[in-house]
C-alpha cells in the first residue's frame, strides 16, 4: 500500500467510515437486510426506492435538519442518486466527475475527474444519474461512450474502456447509473435524438471486455425488423436513459427503451417500430430477449418508456403475483406479470386524449386524428408526458406506488420534414406550449395553475385508482422515496424538499433547498442515525434529526 493510499485510509477511518468493505453481489441482492447503506440506484435490484430504516417519522420529521451541503464546481443540473457504503458516500459531479465524501460530515476523500470529448452531445443537458459498485470498484458510464472503473479507496483509475460503437460524434452517449448483476456491468445508449440505433451492453467487471450485446432495435433478419419501413430501422433510435431491475428467481434484467427517430414524424419508418417505447426482459447472462411489452406502437408524440421497472410480489386477483409496476410517460399506468410479460392492467393515472382505452393486450385503441399535423395538435399528455425518466416508489408498507405526474397538461405537436445527417438532432417536428404569451423554450421552466400543475400521486396498484395526490404550484422533475415509517420524500422545481404522510399525503415538512430538485432522494444510516439525502440545483444536501 503507498503511502497516500495508507494516509486516506486512516483519515477515512478516523471518521468512523470505512472503504474496506466488499460490496459483493450477494450483499446487493440483500440490500434490504442492511438499509443503513444505499447499495445501487434505485437502492436494491427491485427498483422499489424503498427503505426499511424508520428513525425519521411522521411524528418527528418536523425537526429534520440540514447536516452539510456539497456544492458542485458544475452549473449543470445534479441529476445523481449518491451511493452509501458503509459511511462514504460516492456521487458524480455533472458531467462526469465522481466524488466521495464523508456521509456524516459531507467531507470530500477524493475526486475523480474525467474531462469527456468535445464532441459529446447529449440531447438533454451533460449530465449523468450515478454510480454503480462491485467490490471495491466503481463503476461510471460517461457522456463520451466509455465505462470507466474507479478505485472505491483511492479514485484511481483500474480501467477506461471505448464501448464499441459508442460514437460521440454520431450522438451517442451515458447518462445512467450502470446496473450490476453477478460479475457484469450493463449499460445502454442515450441518443434517440440524434437517429442511433440503441443497445443495451454487459461488460465483465473485472477487465471492462464486453460480454454481450442487445441492440433494441432489430437488424435485418431479425424478429421485429420488420416493425420498421425500409432502412428506417437504421436510424431508429429506441435509446436508454435509466438503469434497469433484475428479478433473481427468473435471472431476467429488464429495461425501458426510448422513442423511435424521427421523434414527431413517423410517415417514413410505418409499423409499430420495436423495440422502441417497450420494456425488454433479457437473460442477465446472455443478453438474448425473453419477452418484451410494447406501451406506445409507432410513437410519434416522443412518449420515451424509459421509466424505471418496478417490480413488486403483491396478490393480484386472489394469487400471490410477482409483478411490474409502470407509470408510463403515454399517461397510463400498467400492470405486468413480469416472469411472462403477460399485460394485467392498465389504466391512466392523467389525462389522456391520444388513446381512449386498452385492449385486453394492453394495446393503445388510437382516437383518430389525433397525431402531430402540419398546423399542430393538441394532445395530452404533452410532450414530457404523464411522468417521465423520474423514480416512483412502491411501498410494501402502505401497498401503493407513487408517480411523480404532470397533471392536466398538453402539448401542440406539430409535424415537420426529418432528413438523417450524422450528428444532428433527427426530430421531425417540435412539440410546442399552450400557455398564452409563453415561447416553447420557456415551456419546461413554466407552470400555469389552470394549464396544468406537478403531482406527487398515489395509485393503488391492484386497481389502478387514485388514493391521493399532492399538489405542487408548478411542475414536478423529482423522484419519489419512501421508507417502513411511511414517510414520503421528493421535491420538485418551486425549490423545496418534502416530507409527506405515505398513507395520507399531508405535508409533514419542507425545506428551501435554493433549486428545483431534478434527482431521487436517497436515505442512510452511520452510526445509528438515519440521514435523508438529494441534489437540487447543483448542491447535494444531508438532513438527519435535531440532535
Amino acid at each position: 500500500m503507498n503511502a497516500y493510499r495508507f494516509l486516506l485510509l486512516a483519515v477515512v477511518l478516523g471518521t468512523g467510515a470505512s472503504l474496506q468493505a466488499q460490496v459483493t453481489f450477494d450483499r446487493i441482492l440483500r440490500a434490504a437486510q442492511e438499509p443503513h447503506n444505499w447499495l445501487t440506484y434505485s437502492g436494491s435490484v427491485l427498483s422499489q426506492r424503498h427503505s426499511q430504516l424508520t428513525q425519521i417519522t411522521p411524528e418527528n420529521v418536523r425537526n429534520l435538519e440540514l447536516q452539510w451541503v456539497f456544492q458542485a464546481r458544475s452549473l449543470e443540473k445534479y441529476e445523481a442518486t449518491s451511493l452509501v457504503i458503509d459511511g462514504v458516500m460516492y456521487t458524480v459531479q455533472a458531467p462526469n466527475d465522481v466524488v466521495a465524501l464523508d456521509a456524516v460530515t459531507g467531507r470530500v476523500f477524493w475526486t475523480y475527474a474525467h474531462t469527456p470529448s468535445p464532441q459529446a452531445r447529449p440531447c438533454c443537458g451533460r449530465v449523468n444519474r450515478g454510480l454503480a459498485i462491485l467490490g471495491e470498484t466503481l463503476f461510471m458510464a460517461t457522456i463520451d461512450g466509455r465505462l470507466i472503473a474507479i478505485d472505491a479507496k483511492d479514485g484511481r483509475s483500474l480501467w477506461n474502456v471505448a464501448v464499441e460503437g459508442a460514437r460521440p460524434e454520431a450522438g451517442y452517449a451515458f447518462t445512467h447509473a450502470p446496473l450490476v448483476v453477478k460479475d457484469k456491468v450493463i449499460i445502454g445508449t442515450a441518443g434517440g435524438e440524434y437517429g442511433i440505433r440503441g443497445f443495451l451492453a454487459a461488460f465483465d467487471a473485472r477487465t471492462g471486455k464486453e460480454a454481450w450485446r442487445f441492440y433494441t432495435i432489430p437488424g435485418e433478419g431479425e424478429p421485429g425488423n420488420d416493425t420498421w419501413a425500409g432502412d428506417s430501422w437504421k436510424t431508429g433510435g429506441a435509446s436508454i436513459w435509466m438503469t434497469g431491475s433484475y428479478d433473481l428467481e427468473s435471472n431476467l434484467t429488464y429495461w425501458g427503451i426510448g422513442n423511435p427517430g424521427p421523434d414527431w414524424n413517423g410517415d417514413n419508418r410505418g409499423g409499430d417500430n420495436l423495440y422502441s417505447n417497450s420494456v425488454v426482459a433479457l437473460d442477465a447472462d446472455t443478453g438474448k430477449l425473453k419477452w418484451h411489452f410494447q406501451f406506445s406502437p409507432h410513437d410519434e408524440f416522443d412518449y420515451d418508456a424509459v421509466q424505471v421497472p418496478v417490480l413488486a410480489d403483491i396478490t393480484w386477483q386472489g394469487r400471490p403475483t410477482k409483478v411490474m409496476l409502470w407509470a408510463n410517460r403515454n399517461g397510463y399506468f400498467y400492470v405486468l406479470d413480469r416472469t411472462s410479460g403477460d399485460f394485467l392492467m392498465g389504466k391512466p393515472f392523467v389525462e389522456v386524449n391520444w388513446a381512449s382505452s386498452l385492449t385486453e393486450l394492453g394495446r393503445p385503441v388510437r382516437v383518430p386524428g389525433k397525431v402531430p399535423t402540419r398546423e399542430g395538435a393538441l394532445i395530452a399528455p404533452g410532450n414530457q408526458g404523464g411522468t417521465n425518466w423520474y423514480s416512483p416508489s412502491y411501498s410494501p408498507q402502505t401497498g401503493l406506488f407513487y408517480i411523480p405526474s404532470w397533471v392536466n397538461y398538453t402539448s401542440l405537436y406539430v409535424k415537420q420534414d426529418a432528413e438523417y445527417v450524422e450528428g444532428r438532432t433527427f426530430g421531425g417536428g417540435a412539440p410546442r406550449t399552450t400557455v398564452p404569451g409563453v415561447r416553447a423554450g420557456q415551456l419546461l421552466n413554466y407552470a400555469k395553475e389552470d394549464e396544468g400543475y406537478g403531482a406527487v400521486r398515489a395509485i393503488d396498484p391492484k386497481t389502478g385508482d387514485l388514493k391521493w395526490e399532492f399538489k405542487m404550484t408548478d411542475f414536478t422533475d423529482a423522484g419519489v422515496l419512501t421508507t417502513a415509517s411511511n414517510v414520503l420524500f421528493s421535491g420538485g422545481r418551486e425549490g423545496y424538499f418534502f416530507a409527506l404522510d405515505a398513507k395520507t399525503g399531508s405535508l409533514l415538512w419542507r425545506a428551501a433547498v435554493g433549486g428545483r430538485v431534478v434527482s431521487g432522494p436517497m436515505t442512510y444510516a452511520v452510526g445509528g442515525r438515519q440521514y435523508v439525502a438529494v441534489a437540487a440545483g447543483n448542491a447535494l444536501f444531508s438532513f438527519a434529526l435535531r440532535q
